[in-house]
């Protein structure tokens, strides 16, 4: 069985590899009379020997008499060493030592997968120390960068490594356990994904096979070794390191990523005091960089270049002057410009959740969040969200409400906050919040959603709740309302209602119920 796997892996990266290459070579400019980048394929050493499988592209005509800025991209979760190459040619073609190494658990690396922890952080130095003594790249001028497990890394090693002066973390995280335990509750499709992920790919460590077991068991014992674990692997946990050290960060992501949700990158971003960028894009995880890896036009991409030129090179290109934070809305439209995340949604309006409403729990209303991947990719190529009809939701196991039609368009810009009082028959329970944009004729689109999760509350004692929903960029329409929309049951996630379990939801005169809208500024 595992020779067979491991076969597999082989030949599917062979594959992976060819299909990259083709494209790449397909897309290279003709060789001139230094030649084209040349390419290697090597063994590094890696934290206590293990091997890594990478590969190095150098710049043409590279002869060892100059030096060129060295950047290192460790792969995403589950790809091959091959992941890069297209971009890697690209970037050797602009002036730079590229090596790209497949993180180790991995394909033909060797080692168990680490999730990220200390061993990942070490390898990358590792790979570092290998470069500079065998290609011919500049100590003082490295940069990271990578997609998704790579970005996550990249920040990682910059935080423990100061050489690295620069990184560009696509589509990653900065706080693992609010990406996928985000609200107290378990994100199951997205968990599930990357356990497969790794063990179709990879050799899980048995660290990470009992986290992945404890983490679906939703076992209350096992939940603060869990957020440990995660947090050691959280690039916020060393907020202070990275900012001590200096590089230069930037951060890009998809507002509907369903692995690595965008608020925990706001939050890490403004945390952040050296020179900074953050962009978010409509897609799902990943899927805004994806095209760039064949070589296609990509703006993640391009500014990708653009960030290295400016703090590797020094090239005056403008990044370092234009606005820090750069959207793209799900809906029609260019980038918009916002000197902090604090400026997004610096407008804002209130949608009041007014009376007094019981729901029953356990059972799906039909709002939903969506599949994982496949509904942020139809919304990032047609437009199309999950949708629900609003005035059909069965009020029995849905909270519905809704603000009056506006009478121009609303451009919502960043997190929608719900406050709310909840009363609980038992002690624990899951709801999830939607907004929706709904048309004239009641069809809802999904704008944003979020779960929360309870345990240890007085049944029938009533309690505060405050959740931030995910960060989006959505314009609705004129002549369109929001709704808010509470149930008990999506697929997204793992809940925790017992069973012949009622919310109720209230609005007190005292502490009213309601949700805050982030607006643009007009």
């Amino acid at each position: 069985m595992g020779h067979g796997r491991n076969a597999l892996r082989t030949s599917a990266a062979g594959a992976v590899s060819a299909t990259l290459l083709a494209a790449g070579l397909g897309l290279a400019p003709a060789a001139s009379a230094t030649g084209t980048p040349g390419i290697r394929f090597v063994d590094i050493s890696g934290d206590g020997g293990t091997v890594l499988k990478a590969n190095v592209v150098t710049p043409a005509g590279a002869d060892g008499t100059r030096s060129y800025p060295l950047i290192v991209l460790p792969t995403s979760w589950g790809l091959p060493q091959a992941e890069y190459l297209v971009q890697a040619q690209k970037l050797a073609n602009s002036g730079y030592v590229v090596v790209s190494y497949n993180v180790r658990g991995f394909w033909q690396s060797g080692g168990e997968i680490e999730v990220a922890g200390p061993p990942d952080v070490a390898d990358a130095s590792k790979v570092i120390d290998w470069a500079l003594a065998n290609t011919p790249s500049d100590a003082r001028k490295v940069g990271m960068a990578g997609v998704s497990y790579g970005a996550g890394i990249s920040l990682l090693a910059a935080a423990h490594d100061e050489r690295i002066k620069a990184v560009a973390a696509l589509s990653g995280w900065a706080d693992l356990i609010d990406s996928i335990y985000s609200g107290r509750t378990q994100h199951a499709q997205a968990a599930a994904l990357l356990d497969g992920a790794g063990a179709l790919t990879g050799r899980p460590s048995a660290e990470l096979q009992q986290t992945f077991k404890d983490f679906f068991s939703s076992d209350l014992s096992k939940e603060q070794s869990l957020i440990a674990w995660g947090k050691k692997r959280s690039p916020e946990t060393y907020v202070d390191r990275l900012n001590a050290n200096g590089a230069a960060i930037m951060l890009a992501n998809a507002w509907g990523d369903t692995i690595f949700p965008p608020n925990q990158y706001a939050k890490f971003y403004e945390e952040l005091t050296g020179p900074k960028r953050l962009e978010f894009r409509p897609g799902d995880h990943a899927t805004a960089e994806a095209t760039g890896l064949f070589g296609l036009p990509n703006d993640v991409w391009t500014d990708t270049g653009r960030w290295f030129d400016h703090y590797l090179k020094g090239a005056d290109n403008g990044i370092d002057r234009e606005q820090p934070v750069q959207l793209k809305s799900r809906s029609a439209g260019g980038y918009e410009g916002y000197p902090d995340w604090k400026s997004v949604g610096k407008a804002s309006k209130k949608l009041a959740l007014p009376g007094t409403t019981t729901i029953h729990a356990n059972v799906d209303s039909g709002a939903d969040g969506g599949i994982v991947f496949l509904s942020s990719i139809l919304d990032q190529l047609a437009q199309l969200p999950p949708t629900a009809s609003i005035p059909l939701l069965p009020r029995w196991w849905a909270a519905v409400w809704q603000s009056e039609r506006y009478a121009s368009a609303q451009q919502v810009r960043g997190t929608a906050r719900l406050h709310t009082t909840v009363t609980a028959t038992k002690e624990s329970g899951t709801l999830v919040a939607y907004l929706y944009d709904v048309g004239p004729l009641g069809l809802g689109k999904l704008v944003s959603n979020a779960p929360y999760t309870f345990h240890g509350q007085t049944p029938g004692k009533p309690f505060g709740v405050d959740l931030e929903l995910y960060s989006t960029a959505y314009d609705v329409p004129a002549g369109h309302r929001l709704a808010l929309v509470v149930d008990t049951v999506d697929p997204l996630y793992i809940e925790h209602n017992p069973s012949g379990a009622q919310l109720t939801f209230s609005s007190p005169a005292h502490d009213p119920s309601y949700v805050t809208v982030p607006l643009r500024e007009q």
